[in-house]
């Protein structure tokens, strides 16, 4: 709430200096400008302000005609208080430090001072707004109230109540960012406190910002509860990757183990927000399956040392050893070697990865998708169409009048995402129309749900674009009324819907999760000509990791870096599985997947590493996949190495090494530089930037090793799409 709409401004005074703020500014705010502060607990810029701990309270007057000041009777919450012309601050008057002292000495009365066992200790506002502004010595001698300690809201939250200050932070959070609307208070006066409904468990997907956000130790971390000191823990910059959104992220760490994740301030991606799955989600860091050592099956003849050996045993190896059985199973195989990708793999690492297989395998079959639907080449939205799929950034959803949220759980799919949507409809009035199979998050706040048979998602689409653009030629038969048989939404229901989209400023947000469904691909095409039709903007996006930077460089068995076709296609995900359960194929590699947890036919999945001769499974961690591996190689986590990753808006955001890897692990790109140059001695790469260089010259709009913004907050590569053409979107509606 702290930044103001619009250009007006006025001149105030703050501390006998004369400045221009935007009108309607708070002063809390406006006092930044000058490099002052004033001390808060319940603000906080991105919430309204609500005035409630007194801490902010300053002087103010009026300047007058004769060029007096008129002050106030009394003095006034600067965090409630919007700047207006004439107006005069004062922030650090006898007045002022005396309702300062006064304010935290009545917050620290019953206030427990447990700071040395406090997780808040060291980094809490509460203990440092009281060295800077509070009473030397306490006049308080009676006995403390007490409460029950470290009640668990949820699995990941711990409340202890003889700590809470009544700031309301945590209240409004849910209110106001992640809207579940969870946390309330309960009781009044010296009972007041925050807690869920009927008590139940605190289940928000963003509960872990109300720990960060909390100025003093009443919500803490269950999961970081007496694992650390903050001075004992070093903090370095680090991004999300557990889905796409590509979060920005504090990574603290003691003794190179993971000890916790923070949110990191970017405007442009998460704002300050983590997920829950982003924020609990990276213990697997310290996880004692962690791979350390390069494996190779005892029965590898180049590893036997004697007869009298269990048989399908690993053996420990150095990475010579490995590379040494590796190399001739897969050089120059062409189609009888496939490799499938994971999401986590940087840039860098997809780049090296695609180039040994394609020049050194001399093989196409490679691929990074996970879905059901592996749409080839020539129907893919950006060569049927020549439509770019995502045609806006995260932060510009702020400034949609409609939004058509279409499939899938976006809290679930895209967290950081679903927080912008909510921020449209919350702070700019934004219509939020939600069409899904089953309920989801969107539905607190939508305009209006609409809940489609599942299997009939292309059907609705339609049924908007005969609405919204019946000019469209094979649209006609769509009628609202044959929608309704089709899908089950009332036709009514879909007119509605169909009014409270019609504006300029429409944006549909939807995700690779529809490649999941039935009909998914041509209800992705059938949205993307409804967003050209009206002339609003239509997004895909992806849904994993870095699932974007795998596309854009190249990751798939018919594309190379860049976009441009390749000759003689290779395999998608799908065909190389079933290859290799019917033995056509002689090695697979499977580079950072674990096809058991990414595949939905199970079945096919072990049939395929049964009958593959010979199985690489490159890994940061033991999976279900290495009972069948051949040779297993440790691959090193994201934060364990420098290197570059693209999010579901195509934001390349460098990240830098925070830890060291256990053991032996190594960089992916580096195992495919390295085993690149066995097969085929050149001049090496030595480190990502280089790799990085090598990038930028191949594929259009990615960012150079010194681009600038890859030390901010990123770099967007360029729309794709430049020649929208939809004139076979009519033969798409006839097959619906």
């Amino acid at each position: 709430m702290a930044a103001v709409i619009g250009t007006d401004l006025v001149t105030i005074t703050i501390n006998d200096v004369d400045i221009q703020v935007p009108k309607g500014e708070l002063i809390v705010e406006s006092v930044k400008r000058l490099g002052l502060e004033i001390p808060i607990f319940c603000y906080h810029p991105r919430m309204k302000p609500v005035g409630m701990c007194r801490m902010c309270l300053v002087e103010v007057g009026f300047k007058q005609p004769d060029g007096s000041v008129r002050k106030m009777p009394k003095p006034q919450a600067g965090c409630t208080l919007p700047a207006s012309d004439g107006m005069v601050v004062f922030t650090d008057t006898e007045m002022v430090h005396k309702d300062r002292k006064g304010v935290l000495e009545f917050l620290l009365i019953n206030h427990p001072l447990d700071c040395p066992i406090c997780d808040r200790g060291g980094e809490c506002p509460l203990q440092n707004n009281t060295v800077f502004y509070g009473p030397s010595t306490s006049r308080y001698i009676e006995i403390k109230r007490h409460l029950p300690k470290a009640f668990p809201l949820s699995k990941y939250v711990t409340l202890d109540l003889e700590r809470c200050i009544q700031c309301g932070r945590c209240v409004r959070f849910t209110e106001e960012i992640s809207g579940d609307s969870q946390l309330a208070f309960r009781f009044r006066g010296a009972q007041m406190q925050p807690s869920t409904f009927q008590l139940l468990d605190f289940e928000s997907k963003f509960s872990g910002n109300v720990i960060e956000i909390c100025p003093v130790g009443a919500l803490t971390s269950a999961k970081y509860r007496f694992r650390a000191r903050p001075w004992d823990l070093e903090t370095k910059p680090s991004i999300c990757l557990e889905c796409s959104n590509g979060c920005n992220v504090w990574f603290d760490h003691r003794a190179s183990k993971f000890v916790r994740i923070n949110g990191r301030t970017n405007e442009a991606v998460n704002e300050e927000w983590t997920c829950d799955q982003g924020k609990f989600g990276h213990d697997w860091y310290n996880d004692p399956r962690r791979l350390i050592q390069p494996l190779i099956r005892a029965e590898a003849p180049e590893l036997t040392e004697s007869a009298g050996e269990a048989p399908q045993a690993f053996r420990p190896a150095r990475w010579a050893d490995a590379y040494d059985v590796i190399a001739p199973r897969f050089q120059s195989q062409g189609s009888r070697v496939g490799v499938l990708a994971g999401s986590k793999i940087s840039n860098e690492g997809y780049f090296l990865l695609q180039k040994l297989v394609r020049e050194q395998m001399k093989s196409n079959n490679l691929d990074h998708r996970w879905t059901n639907h592996l749409t080839p080449r020539e129907a893919r939205l950006e060569h049927k169409f020549g439509v770019n799929p995502r045609q806006f950034e995260i932060a510009e959803i702020e400034s949609f009048s409609s939004i058509l949220v279409f499939g899938g759980s976006l809290a679930d799919d895209l967290p950081i995402v679903f927080l912008r949507v909510r921020k449209a409809w919350f702070q700019n009035g934004c219509k939020v129309v939600v069409a899904s199979s089953q309920a989801t998050d969107v539905d607190s706040f939508a305009h209006l749900s609409l809940i489609y048979r599942p299997g009939s998602e292309a059907a609705l689409a339609a049924g908007l674009l005969h609405l919204l653009a019946p000019q469209t030629p094979g649209v006609a038969r769509w009628t609202p009324e044959a929608i309704q048989e089709a899908t089950g939404v009332p036709a009514a229901k879909l007119r509605e819907a169909a009014e409270a989209l019609r504006s300029p400023g429409m944006g549909i947000v939807t995700s690779h999760e529809m490649l999941n469904k039935p009909k998914g691909p041509d209800a992705l095409e059938v949205l993307a000509g409804l967003a050209h039709q009206v002339g609003g903007r239509f997004s895909v996006f992806s849904c994993a990791g870095n699932d974007q930077g795998a596309a854009d460089l190249g990751v798939l068995p018919d594309t190379v870096p860049g976009g441009a076709r390749v000759e003689s296609p290779g395999l998608d995900t799908r065909a190389i599985l079933g290859a290799a359960a019917e033995g056509q194929l002689d090695a697979l590699w499977l580079a950072g997947c674990n096809p058991f947890e990414l595949w939905p036919d199970r079945d096919l999945v072990t049939r395929a590493l049964e009958n593959v001769p010979f199985l690489v499974v490159q890994d940061s961690l033991e999976t279900e996949a290495m009972a069948y591996a051949s040779v297993v190689l440790p691959m090193e986590a994201p934060a364990e190495q420098d290197g570059t990753y693209t999010n579901c808006e195509g934001r390349v955001q460098r990240l830098r090494k925070v830890i060291e890897a256990p053991g032996d692990a190594k960089e992916a790109w580096r195992t495919y530089q390295e085993l690149s140059l066995r097969l085929h001695p050149q001049a090496p790469l030595f480190n990502p930037s280089e790799v990085l260089g090598e990038i930028s010259a191949q594929v259009p709009g990615y960012p150079g090793p010194n681009h600038e913004g890859l030390l901010g907050e990123g770099v967007v590569v360029p729309e794709l799409g430049s020649n929208p053409d939809f004139s076979g979107l009519e033969s798409t509606l006839g097959r619906l």
